[in-house]
């Protein structure tokens, strides 16, 4: 796993801001865990490791996205199991920085989210930051989400006020789009607003469509979808789902964006080809973001791209081809590797926690008004 040279000379003391940040996204492949150091107006990322869910923990995880039996049982479960592979995400971290606990002032885990409701006034995400915290012995923040639900926003995306501070340009209007289960973009104009909504779906659907026809947890490099054809009423037909049309601030999930979603538009259809599908729901998900940003940021300079769909040579390609003269870049040119862009940022939101500080956008998330988010489970 990645280490920097220097990560070695790290000492362990509370001098450092040190804070390690846990994401565990919608395309459920695992736990990302990377160390951060804020000290100063730095951001430094020290060291990093990638947890895989056991196929059992995933399955379950999935699952519990849509109602089924004994639910209340199954998440407690789920959620042990969780955090114990966060543990072994954060101690693996820990290792690679050769820095100690007692040096790092909080955790920030995002846990996994099942259930995003806003409209219905809750968020769920399975955590358990009372066991993470005894394993881990450092201070656990979470439940970063709900605060902002409660005070009427979407609760999603939080990741906005982190790509402003980290990827902003003062006089350069630049977009951060993360592709992982869902699309989200982030709008940093040239005035130094922000703003930021999910766009729909991308790794969610085109993992699950080649787990169903393959067998293999993602399409490498976006190979099996460049081998098709679009299957162009397939297309039109998903991209009228009337949450494309929404004006922001809006958010979703798997509780639209799901496998009996894809199966649904797929009855029209019963004899497409499996790699044309997978050509299709590719071009869905960059022709949403193309369209997010032609009527939210006609004037963007500079794309961002972060998340796992960074990885992915056929949308990072079909992106550039949508948005002429628009250089679209991995985070990775701006100094932060995409996959670790977003556990980044919930270090990021637990330090703001630890200073009292407001972690959302309201004009991101549509709250009431900055909210201090997550909830602490002392060490």
């Amino acid at each position: 796993m990645w280490q920097p040279p220097w990560a070695r000379q790290i000492p362990s003391g509370n001098e450092l801001a040190l804070f390690v940040g846990l994401m565990s996204g919608t395309s459920l492949d695992g736990i990302d865990a990377v160390l951060v150091d804020f000290e100063g107006a730095a951001t430094r990322l020290l060291a990093s490791a990638h947890v895989p869910f056991p196929a059992a923990l995933r399955d379950e995880l999935l699952a519990l996205n849509t109602a089924g039996p004994d639910e209340l049982h199954r998440s407690a479960l789920a959620a042990q199991a969780l955090a114990e592979a966060q543990v072994a995400a954060v101690h693996e971290t820990l290792a690679h920085a050769r820095a100690e606990a007692a040096g790092v002032r909080a955790i920030g885990s995002h846990g996994q989210t099942v259930r995003h409701r806003p409209e219905a006034g809750y968020t769920v995400q399975i955590n358990h930051g009372a066991l993470l915290a005894e394993r881990c012995g450092i201070d656990v923040v979470c439940d970063f989400r709900a605060r902002d639900v409660a005070a009427g926003g979407q609760g999603a995306p939080l990741v906005p006020a982190f790509h402003a501070e980290r990827f902003g340009v003062a006089g350069q209007a630049r977009a951060v789009l993360n592709l992982g289960g869902i699309a989200n973009l982030t709008l940093l104009g040239a005035d130094g607003s922000v703003r930021g909504f999910d766009t729909g779906p991308a790794n969610a659907l085109l993992d699950h469509w080649c787990a169903r026809h393959h067998g293999r947890p993602f399409d490498d490099a976006g190979r099996w979808a460049a081998s098709g054809t679009i299957v162009q009423p397939l297309l039109a037909a998903m991209l009228a789902d009337p949450y494309f049309d929404l004006a922001p601030p809006k958010s979703t999930g798997r509780d639209l964006f799901n496998a009996p979603w894809l199966d649904r538009h797929l009855a029209a259809h019963p004899t497409a080809d499996p790699a044309d599908v997978q050509a299709t729901l590719a071009e869905l998900s960059v022709r949403t973001v193309a369209a997010a940003l032609g009527r939210e940021a006609p004037g963007v300079q500079r794309l961002l791209v972060c998340g796992g769909g960074a990885l992915n040579a056929h949308l990072m390609n079909r992106l550039s081809r949508l948005l002429p003269g628009v250089p679209v870049e991995s985070t990775a040119v701006h100094g932060i590797d995409p996959t670790l862009v977003e556990a980044a940022a919930f270090a990021w939101l637990a330090r703001a926690f630890v200073e009292r500080q407001p972690g959302n956008r309201t004009e991101v998330t549509g709250a009431a008004g900055p909210r201090i988010l997550g909830a602490l489970y002392p060490k």
